[in-house]
């Protein structure tokens, strides 16, 4: 049997709402990306072109985390939970990637978002990171049945 590591960035608690279904769904082990520095409220103001997620996406900085994947030799599978930003992976899902060996790994993505597609978000992910293995993509909302997330990954 594979064992499965969820690991999530969410910077509101949308995505870590969904990453704990998805977990408790599939039996798998959850791990949350945390940037060094929290965001707040005036960081995610997409519409501030002077906020921290504007200048992070539009400069492609890419924020320090404070917590490291310690046994990720033991996963063979590892789904990344993020919300979409700007149509694409916030740069911190970069930064993990870049810190993590997943060569061995094989990927599956998973976005939150009120009504961007994945489309190029998976696109992005895989043009930035051409060398892994990325199975599979989806866009949940949280409201999706527990069969819905195992189907998906299992």
């Amino acid at each position: 049997m594979s064992k499965i590591l969820v690991s999530y960035f969410s910077a509101s608690g949308t995505t870590k709402k969904v990453a704990e279904k998805v977990a408790t769904a599939i039996n798998g082990d959850l791990f949350e990306i945390v940037p060094k520095e929290k965001y707040t409220d005036e960081d995610l103001d997409w519409t501030n072109k002077q906020s921290r997620t504007s200048i992070e996406m539009n400069e492609n900085i890419k924020p320090e985390i404070i917590n490291k994947v310690s046994n990720l030799d033991d996963y063979n599978k590892v789904i990344l939970a993020f919300p979409i930003w700007w149509y694409k992976e916030p740069t911190i899902i970069d930064k993990f990637l870049e810190e993590n060996n997943m060569n061995d790994k094989d990927l599956y993505v998973f976005v939150t978002s009120g009504s961007s597609s994945i489309d190029s978000t998976y696109k992005s992910l895989q043009n930035n990171f051409p060398n892994l293995n990325f199975i599979s993509g989806k866009r949940f909302t949280g409201n999706e049945s527990e069969e819905d997330y195992k189907s998906w990954i299992i």
